[in-house]
């Protein structure tokens, strides 16, 4: 029998992932990126003994592979992926390929916002609770990696919508879906229900034994849940009504009820993360514990102990009665919004950067209630000046981390919040949103 052929495109930790897992399994493998491949990465595939190549798609060594395995970087309508579609090659995702070889139960996490924060307290609850379990996906280390060399029973699995694109056979034993917001809208032909519909892709192939957790309160997902068919139990969480089954908030008190278990009842001032996103973060954690029979004590122990992500509403420091909240992960006017929503009046948002087709329109009205000036970090800040001249007094251009904090400092008064939540991208001055987390994070430390 002929050795099959595994194409990878992408060299990045899910290409390379996917590699390792693809070798170990007897295939012929052959990666490739239109990039430049990071050194590390190389040394990875060079100690494989894989062949690769970099910055070009050669398609004659392309087109003949049996199946092919891309990053979810790279869109469908990239010369070499129509290319593939044309011939007739399968064309699917890291995880749909890792998933074939493990026996492990998958719990998925998708949304437009908050996945990563529910992954990791999903995972540090998991693992607290004694079981064996995995974090791969969007964050951590790659599936298909894990697979060729761990035995987890569990994995907890951060699923972007490019990802679940490329998902076909893959059946997740439990699904969520915290909320689905306007993001990436560049890829689904700038129309809401073709993302809606990619994010649903999440409970595709679900049995009535599965669970599909999702928040009630969001009016996206209600609507696109209209027009679905979900085999699965369904596990809804609110914050505005009672639910029979799944969670809710009554007064400042969260209650998780799953199947006559024993009920959950959590004070939101007991959780480690706060803010209202964070309420329906730990809803959604709390909903998958109780579903797999994790004791209460443990869950409120987790819940009241998870350190918060780096770059995600991550407090700083307080400084004469001024707090400092490092959210450089918002890169969508979405994110901020809900930065905004979360923290108390009297904000110094430092704001800007790379704008990709931004509309700040839903951010008005916070800012308004809320922002008494804005310090736009960017070398290009037109569009934020344009979007909130009426709404806010002062609006001052900076080029520099450190600028943007020297002048917030003096804009702010004891009681005020330094919010960084930019709701753009990094890269016009900084490497990242983490190198520009950083430098600020420098920048407050040497106020």
């Amino acid at each position: 029998m002929e050795q099959q052929r595994i194409v990878i495109l992408g060299a990045g930790e899910s290409g390379v992932g996917a590699a390792m897992l693809a070798q170990k399994q007897g295939f012929d493998v052959f990666v490739s990126d239109f990039g430049a491949i990071a050194d590390r990465y190389k040394q990875d595939l060079e100690a494989l003994k894989v062949v690769f190549e970099e910055k070009q798609h050669s398609t004659e060594l392309i087109l003949n592979a049996h199946e092919v395995i891309k990053s979810p970087g790279i869109p469908d309508t990239a010369p070499v992926i129509k290319e593939l579609k044309k011939k007739g090659v399968p064309v699917i995702s890291e995880i749909e390929f890792a998933k074939r070889y493990t026996q492990a139960k998958t719990i998925c996490i998708t949304g437009s916002n908050g996945k990563t924060t529910t992954t990791m307290l999903t995972y540090h609850i998991l693992k607290k609770a004694g079981l064996n379990v995995g974090l791969a996906g969007n964050i951590g280390h790659s599936f298909a990696a894990q697979v060729a060399t761990e035995a987890f029973d569990w994995y907890v699995l951060e699923i972007s919508s490019f990802m679940l694109d490329d998902m076909h056979e893959f059946r997740a034993d439990i699904a969520i879906l915290l909320n689905i917001t306007p993001d990436h809208l560049d890829r689904y032909d700038y129309k809401m229900a073709n993302y809606a519909a990619s994010k649903m892709r999440i409970t595709q192939n679900q049995r009535p034994e599965d669970h599909f957790i999702y928040c009630a309160d969001d009016a996206e997902t209600i609507k696109v849940l209209k027009g679905a068919k979900v085999n699965s139990k369904m596990l809804p969480f609110s914050i505005r009504k009672k639910v029979e089954e799944g969670a809710y908030l009554e007064g400042s008190n969260i209650h998780i009820n799953i199947n006559h278990k024993e009920q959950l009842t959590m004070s939101i001032s007991e959780l480690a993360l706060q803010g209202k996103h964070n309420i329906y973060n730990s809803m959604a954690s709390g909903i998958v514990s109780k579903v797999l029979d994790i004791r209460n004590q443990i869950i409120r122990e987790s819940m009241g102990d998870i350190k918060n992500i780096e770059h995600r509403l991550e407090h700083v420091a307080k400084i004469s009665g001024v707090d400092y909240i490092n959210d450089s992960k918002a890169t969508n006017v979405n994110s901020t919004w809900y930065a905004l929503e979360s923290v108390s009046a009297d904000v110094i948002l430092i704001m800007g950067g790379v704008d990709k087709g931004n509309d700040y329109e839903m951010l008005k009205d916070l800012v308004k209630k809320k922002v008494k000036a804005i310090v736009c970090l960017g070398k290009d800040n037109k569009r934020i000046h344009e979007a909130f001249e009426d709404d806010v007094e002062i609006i001052v251009n900076t080029f520099s981390a450190n600028e943007a904090v020297q002048v917030s400092y003096h804009l702010a008064k004891k009681g005020d919040t330094v919010l960084l939540s930019p709701a753009c991208a990094s890269f016009d001055l900084f490497k990242n949103y983490e190198d520009r987390g950083n430098q600020f994070k420098m920048a407050v430390k040497e106020l």
